[in-house]
């Protein structure tokens, strides 16, 4: 099961004394030995205090050194904090967690979750699109709201198909290609997506289209679930919005809220959650206007010392009861993605400033607590998970060059399996929008349909059957092809066909034997700020 989140933190730079590692009158950089250990020890500072403080609660709260459960009852913050562990070479604590999670953690209880935050099922809806709640136990509640943001019904592409990767069923994928197909076929004439929608009835509820809050994820999952599937017509998808989104929303630089039919500005704002576009933008390759974007919400950053949740871009200021900073990550991933794309010194700065401040005005005995006001630095009782699983962890990154999410494809490691050899850690990893990676390598070597295990499974029997049905195997082939998505109509079936089909068995030889392992590995990546095709 896989887990996600929505979202960086601060201090006036001007009010900060100038420190090892800072920018000095010769215009150096920050050493990045220097914060990368910095980061590492903010890890373990927030990481132990929840582990001495919170666990099994789902998240720390530092003020009162206590926990409590937000998201469903299933020790997220360690949930979210494991493959940190990794990125920080903590190979050991990592067998450890995972062993706590498997014999501890039970995801069959009666919880209501949200379908979002948890990644999981409530897809039977007549237009495909799933509910925003579901309960672990029980599926749907009788009674629950079928209005659900975009970004709710629009990012479950990444981790679906890589559960029908691993799995070899496809109706993980399916469910969520329907989802996006639903939202794609539901945009106005001019080409936008609005915030909310009613899931049975597909008609907007709310009408407000933007880059940020409920829209966010569902614009990255496209770009990102292109690349990692290598699927034209989802970048196609993205790149029209893109065009819309530059039509109407964007204004010197800026991102404004429209409405979704007109066109005509509904908020003049900036949230905080908007910050994610440059980095998405350098996935594309679009490095000068991410830069652009980037330079306007760092303005932000120096300003307050942290993002605002909301902040008015005519009168330079916070909104009112938006002033909070909950350490989102945003910002500082935008940041992570554009250095790797340019190297550009202002970047690592930003990484400075964002240690300095959340060292400064965040750090509590136990853990970092959220900023509640940025204006006058009082403090939340509360530590998202995200803290841990994104901020932390692009942080670091930032700072850490030679780290092995990094690789350029110059290393790799290359692993028997009992479907022949794959290629696995050559790099391009994939990051969901929690900030946890996948290695598309890893994916593209698992992918395979059900139907494959099962003419695995005939052929062993057949085998060790004295030479049972000799003529059957002449007749089948050993594909050397990759393995292509089904195509035509029914494609994007509805979820209830699914279960249809799902109750009949499939018919044999309906995809090549063992293609999974023996295909060339030509992968789209995105390194280095570039989406590229592999064909070596």
């Amino acid at each position: 099961m896989l887990f996600r989140l929505l979202v960086p933190l601060g201090l006036l730079c001007a009010l900060l004394p100038l420190h090892h590692g800072a920018p000095g009158p010769d215009g150096t950089a920050p050493d990045p030995a220097h914060y990368r250990e910095r980061v590492k020890a903010m890890f373990y500072h927030a990481y132990d205090s929840y582990l001495e403080n919170a666990f099994p609660y789902d998240e720390l709260r530092p003020l009162t050194c206590d926990g409590h459960d937000t998201w469903g009852s299933f020790s997220l913050t360690l949930i979210d904090a494991l493959d940190t562990l990794l990125i920080l070479g903590n190979v050991s604590e990592f067998q450890r967690v995972v062993e706590v999670l498997q014999d501890n953690v039970d995801f069959d209880i009666d919880v209501n979750a949200s379908v979002f935050e948890t990644n999981i099922r409530a897809f039977q809806t007549p237009t495909g699109m799933p509910y925003g709640t579901v309960n672990l136990l029980h599926g749907v509640n009788p009674g629950e709201t079928p209005v659900t943001c975009t970004a709710g019904i629009g990012t479950f592409i990444v981790e679906f198909a890589t559960l029908s990767s691993l799995t070899g069923d496809p109706v993980f994928e399916d469910v969520a290609r329907v989802a996006l197909m639903r939202l794609w076929e539901s945009r106005s004439d001019i080409g936008l997506v609005g915030n909310h929608i009613d899931v049975l009835t597909g008609k907007w509820v709310a009408q407000d289209a933007g880059i940020g809050a409920g829209v966010d994820s569902y614009f990255e999952y496209l770009v990102k679930g292109a690349i990692l599937l290598q699927d034209k017509k989802l970048m196609a998808m993205f790149l029209e919005y893109n065009k819309a989104i530059r039509n109407y929303t964007r204004f010197d630089d800026w991102y404004l809220w429209v409405q979704m039919y007109k066109g005509t500005v509904s908020m003049p704002v900036f949230q905080s959650l908007e910050a994610y576009w440059p980095g998405l933008q350098s996935l594309i390759g679009d490095i000068d206007n991410a830069m652009r974007t980037f330079l306007n919400y760092y303005t932000v950053w120096k300003q307050f010392g942290g993002l605002p949740e909301f902040y008015n871009i005519p009168q330079g200021y916070t909104v009112e009861k938006r002033e909070g900073y909950p350490l989102r990550p945003e910002l500082i991933e935008s940041a992570m993605y554009l250095y790797r794309a340019t190297g550009d010194p202002t970047l690592l700065e930003l990484g400075r400033d964002a240690v300095e401040s959340i060292e400064k005005i965040s750090k509590v005995e136990c853990g970092f607590a959220t900023i509640k006001d940025l204006r006058d630095h009082k403090l939340d009782n509360r530590m998202e998970s995200f803290f841990l699983a994104e901020t932390v962890k692009y942080l670091y990154l930032l700072f850490d060059s030679t780290n092995f999410i990094h690789n350029n494809g110059s290393t790799f490691d290359a692993v028997i399996t009992p479907y022949g050899e794959c290629v696995l850690g050559a790099g391009g990893y994939i990051f969901n929008t929690e900030a946890h990676p996948i290695d598309p390598a890893a994916l593209h070597c698992c992918r395979r349909l059900k139907e494959e295990q099962w003419e695995v499974e005939d052929l062993m029997r057949e085998f060790y059957s004295l030479k049972r049905k000799r003529s059957r195997f002449q007749k089948k082939t050993m594909s050397s092809g990759p393995w292509e998505p089904p195509t035509g109509p029914g494609t994007f079936s509805s979820p209830e066909n699914h279960e249809r089909a799902r109750e009949k068995k499939p018919a044999r030889q309906q995809s090549p034997l063992l293609s999974c392992p023996s295909q060339p590995f030509t992968s789209k990546l995105a390194l280095l700020g570039q989406v590229f095709l592999d064909s070596s």
